[in-house]
Order: structure tokens, then C-alpha cells, then sequence
């Protein structure tokens, strides 16, 4: 991998046409079956999850690669979640994400916006702020991450944008209660630059320990004011956010994304179940569009074996339920049989395959991820050069593929 030689074959191969996904039998294939998400007319079940690239200089995304990296990834019909993308200038803590509270922003976004568009696929963009996982010097003045609470985060470290490499997680600022309302705006702002950029909506991040979890779970949230104590006021702020954002961009334009289970940057709840079935009863009061759930199992370092599963979750959600976390085809197909899921969300598996469905279709082998360039600055390295099939290539159709690396 690497190189221009291998972005130019990228361009023929994928974007240039090659990528059809070849007709199957769907009841042995759920994943590549039609799906009506709302407005939205889907051809077959398997999304690309937000995953951050950490390319996106001066949190300004680059049409000039980024458009190209979406571009190969887009099919017709195909949804796409775009990377976490930061809701103000206090929303950082990590490396070169991408942000959309500046008209320059919103400018960068549209050329990449378009070329998934001319793919004919769905575009999502994930509108987040990371809250106490962050750094000071991410901070406009230096000043202290934003947060639910003063406590800092005590596991892993922040990565820096600086030739200091990493450092401890900055203690941070519980936000005052008159404050909150100021975040929520950055939110509906972003919904709404979000719209202006071209994308068809926002997927708001309330999982993994950043801001909006930070709200949620009881082992991190410490308040005694409305925002803290009870399970209905730890939620207040992510129904607030939901308000404001449907409100200005509509709800069919609105997906969730939740972790109940995981504990990443010491996010744990003491009723994770209770807090999943909660959150989905309330979500059905306002109609989103989706909510999107990540599996107990799944850990951004590392696999997680667990006995708790999204499925109270899933039977107390009326709408329409995303699932991630290290599915592979199979999995993913026994998901929408199982009723488990209306549609997969996948990460690693789509950063390495960009014409993932179409291998997904054929049984075709995968390509392998390189974990060492997800994050690299370099915007060629491991970014648009992972290779598509070649249309020359004959590969027997088995529909029950095994499962492979994720």
C-alpha cells in the first residue's frame, strides 16, 4: 500500500465504475436486501460506520482525498456515516477531526458530500463534541475540557496534535447549569450546517464515552442539579440536544448513536441494562430517524467478551435499529434475520474492503486491516489505496460465507 500509483488505480477501479454488487438471493443474504429508512430508499443493509481518520488538517476536512476515500466507499443506495465531526471549537481531543461550525468547514464538506452523491448513496455526517476526553491544549486560552464533571478520565491517554505525542487526559470543567443550553445550540447549529453542507442528515454521538455519555452514566456524572442524579435527568441533556436538532432539521433526518455497555474512558453505568431500555423509550417519543447501538462486546482497543446484549434495547425501540461492533457477513445476515437489526454498521471491515458489499455478495476474501495507518497523518497511507476486487477475477458465489477477521 501507499502511494500515488495506488490512489490513481483506486480512482479507476472504484470510483470510476467498478463495485457493482451482483444480484443474490436475499433470504440467504438479509444484509443485501432493499430497506426503506425513512425517506430514504436503501438497496441493501450494510453501512459504513463513522470512523475517524485524523486527516483533516486544521479541523477542516480535504476534499482533495477525503471525496475519493467516501467515494470508493459509496454504492447506490448505500448508506454512509461520516466521521465524528466536532460541533465547536472546544469539541477536540484528538488529532486533525474534522469540525463544522465555520463557514470554511461547511465549504470543505460539500465537494466530498457530492461525490458520494454521485455514487447515489446516503450521507450522514456525526456531530460530536468529546467533552472530558480531551486535552487543554485542543482548548481555546488553554483552558479546561468541558465535561458533566470535574472528575478527569483515569484510563488510556490523549493523543496530541503536537510533536509531544501523548499525555494524561486535562482535568476538566463541569459545565454550570445556565451553560448546558450553549452546547445544545452548538448541536442544533451543527444539524444545521450539516444540511447547508449537502449531507441528507446527522447521526448525534451520545456513546463512548464522550459529552453526551459523559451526561448519561451514572459512574461518570456526579450532579446534583436537573442534569444529574435520576436516570430521567441524566438523560436531559442528550432530549434536549434531540429537540433542538429535529426541530431544526427535522426527525427524519436524525439518528442516535448509544453505548449503553461499553466502558471506554470510564464510562460505566451501574444499570446498563436499565439505561438501554430507558434511552430507547425515550427516543420513541420523538420519532428519530434511527438509533444506532453498539454492541456490549465491542472496545475501541481491545475485544470484549460480555453476557449483556442490545436485545431489551432493541425490543423496546419502535423505530428503525443500527447495530455495530465487530460483525462479520454472516453475523450481520443472522442480525437481520434474527430481527436483532433493520441494518450493520461496519467499521474496520469497510475501511479495508471500500467495495465491501460487492465482496460480501461474491464470498470474496477480505482485505486485511492495517490498524497501524487508521490514525496516520499521511492522507494516501492506508486511507484510499486499500485495494477493490478486480472485475477480471471469478469468484464462486457461496452465500453462507465464513466468518473472517473483524
Amino acid at each position: 500500500m501507499g502511494g500515488g500509483g495506488a490512489e490513481a488505480s483506486a480512482v479507476e477501479n472504484g470510483v470510476a465504475g467498478n463495485g457493482a454488487i451482483p444480484e443474490v438471493d436475499v433470504e440467504k443474504m438479509p444484509l443485501l436486501s432493499p430497506y426503506q429508512l425513512g425517506p430514504f430508499s436503501l438497496s441493501h443493509r450494510v453501512v459504513m460506520a463513522p470512523l475517524t481518520r485524523c486527516r483533516s488538517y486544521g479541523c477542516v476536512p480535504q476534499p482533495s482525498h477525503a471525496a475519493l476515500y467516501y467515494a470508493q466507499r459509496a454504492t447506490a443506495g448505500g448508506l454512509l456515516i461520516a466521521e465524528a465531526t466536532g460541533i465547536d471549537e472546544t469539541s477536540n481531543g484528538y488529532p486533525h477531526t474534522p469540525g463544522i461550525w465555520t463557514a470554511e468547514q461547511v465549504e470543505a464538506w460539500k465537494p466530498i458530500v457530492q461525490a458520494v452523491h454521485d455514487k447515489g448513496a446516503i450521507f450522514f455526517c456525526q456531530i460530536w463534541h468529546v467533552g472530558r476526553v480531551s486535552h487543554t491544549s485542543y482548548q481555546p486560552n488553554g483552558a479546561a475540557p468541558p465535561s458533566s464533571t470535574n472528575r478527569p478520565v483515569t484510563t488510556g491517554k490523549v493523543y496530541l496534535a503536537t510533536a509531544d505525542g501523548v499525555d494524561d487526559h486535562s482535568t476538566p470543567r463541569a459545565l454550570e447549569t445556565e451553560e448546558v443550553a450553549e452546547y445544545v445550540e452548538h448541536f442544533r447549529r451543527a444539524a444545521r450546517n450539516a444540511r447547508d453542507a449537502g449531507f441528507d442528515g446527522v447521526e448525534i454521538h451520545g456513546a463512548h464515552g464522550y459529552l453526551i455519555d459523559q451526561f448519561l452514566k451514572s459512574g461518570i456524572n456526579d450532579r446534583t442539579d436537573k442534569y444529574g442524579g435520576s436516570v430521567e435527568n441524566r438523560c436531559r441533556f442528550l432530549v434536549e440536544v434531540v429537540e433542538a436538532v429535529t426541530s431544526e432539521i427535522g426527525a427524519e433526518r436524525v439518528g442516535v448513536r448509544l453505548s449503553p455497555f461499553t466502558n471506554v474512558a470510564d464510562a460505566s453505568d451501574a444499570d446498563s441494562n436499565g439505561l438501554s431500555v430507558h434511552l430507547a423509550e425515550t427516543l420513541n417519543e420523538h420519532e428519530v430517524l434511527y438509533v444506532h447501538g453498539v454492541e456490549p462486546r465491542f472496545h475501541p482497543e481491545k475485544e470484549v467478551q460480555s453476557t449483556e446484549s442490545l436485545w431489551p434495547m432493541r425490543k423496546a425501540y419502535k423505530g428503525n435499529f443500527l447495530v455495530a461492533g465487530g460483525f462479520n457477513a454472516e453475523e450481520g445476515n443472522e442480525a437481520i434475520r434474527s430481527g436483532k437489526a433493520d441494518l450493520v454498521v461496519y467499521g474496520r471491515l469497510f475501511l479495508a474492503n471500500p467495495d465491501l458489499p460487492r465482496r460480501f455478495a461474491l464470498n470474496a476474501p477480505l482485505n486485511k486491516y492495517n490498524r497501524a495507518t487508521f490514525y496516520t497523518q499521511d492522507p494516501v497511507v492506508g486511507y484510499t489505496d486499500y485495494p477493490f476486487l478486480e472485475d477480471s477475477v471469478t469468484v464462486p458465489v457461496d452465500l453462507q460465507p465464513e466468518a473472517q477477521e473483524h
